[in-house]
């Protein structure tokens, strides 16, 4: 009886470890995370930016043109991040964080305009935009910012 349940309880362990691994693979490879492009539609423009805003909706793909209003301290927390305030065509604002070691730094100033592709991810203030570079793996297509006829990817 003493062996069936020491091999009973090392099964459920075995069971345990599969599932915890199975869970990782899925978190891993883009099941409900932050890297899941295959479940995030592409808006375009503002409308769509107000319209995710409104829904508080995260994870979503967004092309949109803007103005540089405020350029912020880098993040150099983790992956380091070129920060700035884009002030869209409504009105609203949004705090790009473009990842300077993936993609190269935009020479921004001030009043300039451009045009970016990322992922939109809902916050009170209006929201974040990030992914504005090329994937690593090359399994999506990635984001990019358009400034002065260069993209940046």
């Amino acid at each position: 009886m003493t062996a069936l349940n020491k091999s009973g309880g090392l099964v459920k362990r075995a069971v345990y470890a599969l599932l915890l691994l199975v869970l990782g693979l899925a978190a891993y490879f883009g099941v409900n995370s932050n890297n899941a492009p295959t479940v995030t539609p592409l808006a375009d423009g503002v409308e769509s930016i107000e319209q995710v805003y409104q829904q508080r909706q995260s994870n979503v793909w967004v092309e949109v043109d803007g103005v540089a209003v405020k350029l912020l301290p880098d993040d150099n927390d983790s992956s380091r991040h070129q920060r700035f305030i884009l002030k869209i065509d409504n009105g609203r604002t949004l705090l790009v964080a473009h990842n300077i070691d993936l993609a190269s730094r935009v020479p921004l100033s001030v009043s300039d305009n451009l045009s970016l592709r990322g992922r939109y991810e809902w916050n009170e203030k209006g929201g974040v935009l990030h992914w504005t570079h090329h994937d690593p793996s090359g399994e999506i297509a990635g984001g990019w910012i358009e400034y002065k006829g260069k993209r940046y990817q």
